[in-house]
């Protein structure tokens, strides 16, 4: 178990963060949390399960929809508790991976490029019909979101303060953190990595590659949507940006620089990101994202693991412990 010990320290060290940080800082915090479970989703389907989804997005953006129709009461009037509206968020989500994934995977299936294209136009079809979608809100989203009722039994216990909501989401995404880093030092895990290097080879020893494939690709939809309807929940707004092609782009950016094979390296890479994107549209305006495009661009060259995954390697071979 000693590979859980960097997460339970980094998990501590956000504990403890809210002591140095205003409440600005500590909202943002929180968002930063969700877009960390975010990146670890795709990290998942892509450095682990060696599927590169283009529109990961998606699935973050139908979680988040599904989950503001639910509490606005929208479609079950009567139920409307966030619990419901998680469980349905992540459901619509992984139906829809499933449903997408036979698409994508049966038969001969397509991979490369060719996957990240379809998946990439995905979200721009989406996202434009999100945009006309005039019963959701069109292009102006949905408003007044119910904040996060964590209160059960006909209690509620709405989260409107910065500190309760910033502890509530660091427990949930540690867990579901915790839980990946289990996942992939499994026999699933040794599978997955089989998945990627060597799919003909696992197909010949009787394994179901499109079966793999499908459930890894379901199970990352599925933290994408949680994801997505625990920022809606936390922002209060849902609007097609957050199931198009620039969410996705970004997500793909905060992975890569990150490291997509290092679960830790890729959550870090969307934190880090995201500081650095508010620090960078000061100094470089609206030219920001050209800053951060070319430093995608050296990771890619330089370092391609990472930039975050290459020191962490280099200090856990010192340390010998696996990350």
């Amino acid at each position: 178990m000693r590979h859980l010990l960097p997460v339970i320290l980094l998990g501590s060290l956000f504990a403890i963060a809210p002591l140095f940080l205003s409440d600005y800082w500590i909202s943002q915090l929180s968002i930063y949390l969700i877009y960390g479970l975010l990146a670890l989703s795709l990290s998942l389907v892509w450095g682990y399960g060696g599927i590169l989804c283009f529109g990961q997005a998606v699935f973050f953006g139908i979680g988040a929809y599904v989950m503001a129709v639910m509490t606005k009461g929208m479609i079950l009037p009567g139920l409307t508790h966030t619990f419901i509206g998680l469980i349905a968020a992540v459901t619509a989500s992984v139906l829809f991976a499933i449903a997408l994934g036979y698409f994508l995977f049966a038969g001969k299936g397509i991979s490369g490029p060719y996957l990240a294209i379809v998946t990439l136009a995905i979200a721009i079809v989406l996202e434009r019909l999100m945009s006309n979608w005039y019963a959701l809100g069109g292009y102006n989203g949905l408003l007044d979101i119910p904040p996060m009722n964590i209160g059960l039994f006909g209690f509620d216990f709405e989260l409107w303060d910065s500190i309760p909501i910033f502890y509530t989401l660091l427990i949930v995404v540690f867990v579901i953190f915790l839980g990946l880093s289990i996942l992939t030092r499994s026999s699933y895990g040794m599978l997955l990595t089989a998945l990627k290097t060597h799919p003909e080879r696992l197909a010949f020893f009787g394994f179901s590659v499109l079966q793999l494939r499908l459930s890894v690709f379901a199970l990352s939809a599925g933290i994408a949507g949680f994801a997505g309807a625990l920022f809606v929940t936390v922002d209060g707004f849902a609007s097609p940006t957050l199931i198009g092609f620039t969410l996705s782009t970004e997500i793909l950016i905060w992975v890569a620089l990150g490291g997509k094979e290092m679960l830790m390296a890729a959550f870090l890479g969307a934190i880090a990101t995201r500081f650095a994107e508010s620090w960078l549209s000061e100094i470089f305006g609206d030219y920001w994202i050209l800053a951060l495009g070319l430093a995608f661009m050296a990771s890619v060259v330089l370092l391609p693991k990472g930039l975050i995954a290459t020191p962490l390697s280099a200090l856990a071979k010192k340390l010998k412990i696996r990350l």
